[in-house]
Parts: C-alpha cells; sequence; structure tokens
C-alpha cells in the first residue's frame, strides 16, 4: 500500500439545499457563483492590505503602515461601492486603522 500524500482538496463549488429547476433559477445559481468567487478574492485582498497595516506598525514603521494604510482605504472604499462590504463596516475599519496609526505616531 502506497502511503498516503497531503495534497491540496479540490475546489468545491457551492451546493445549495435544492436544485434549480427552471432556466431562470439555473442562471441565477451561476451567476450568484462567480459573484461569490469574486467577492471571495476581494474580501481576501481587502484583509491582507489590513494585515499589512498592522504588522508595519507591530513592528514600528509608521512610514510604511501609512503607505498600507492608504491602498487599505482606497480597497476597503471600493468594496464599499460595490456592496461588497456595507458601509459602515468600511468606516469603522479605517477608522481604528487611523486611530492606531496616530497613537504609533504620539498624536492621539
Amino acid at each position: 500500500m502506497a502511503a498516503a500524500t497531503t495534497r491540496e482538496a479540490p475546489y468545491v463549488p457551492f451546493t445549495p439545499f435544492t436544485m434549480p429547476n427552471s432556466a431562470s433559477a439555473k442562471k441565477s445559481l451561476r451567476q450568484s457563483e462567480d459573484l461569490r468567487l469574486r467577492n471571495r478574492s476581494v474580501r481576501s485582498a481587502i484583509r491582507t492590505q489590513i494585515k499589512k497595516v498592522r504588522v508595519a506598525l507591530k513592528e514600528g514603521d509608521v512610514a510604511k503602515s501609512e503607505e498600507a494604510f492608504r491602498l487599505a482605504v482606497k480597497k476597503l472604499d471600493k468594496a464599499a461601492a460595490n456592496h461588497i462590504f456595507h458601509a459602515n463596516k468600511t468606516a469603522r475599519l479605517k477608522s481604528r486603522l487611523a486611530k492606531a496609526i496616530k497613537t504609533a505616531k504620539g498624536i492621539a
């Protein structure tokens, strides 16, 4: 018997509890799957950018954190405009990051 190899699990698409019956329902399912994948990648990119800001702050590099913050704000605003994140959530995240940067600078 061969030893089990560790491989990444194959992609499994989202499966609803009931399968669509009509043509329009099938199309809607295809569209929602595409949107879900696109939104997932955008959310992941935003989380990564926010993490870069926090890591730069933890290292004490305020200039690097400000640059990462500018990119994070741009991505958050685009996500809010496209309804990927709620507008209040983006405002809350931006506010917390800005406060953390000001604290690191010694302003607040």
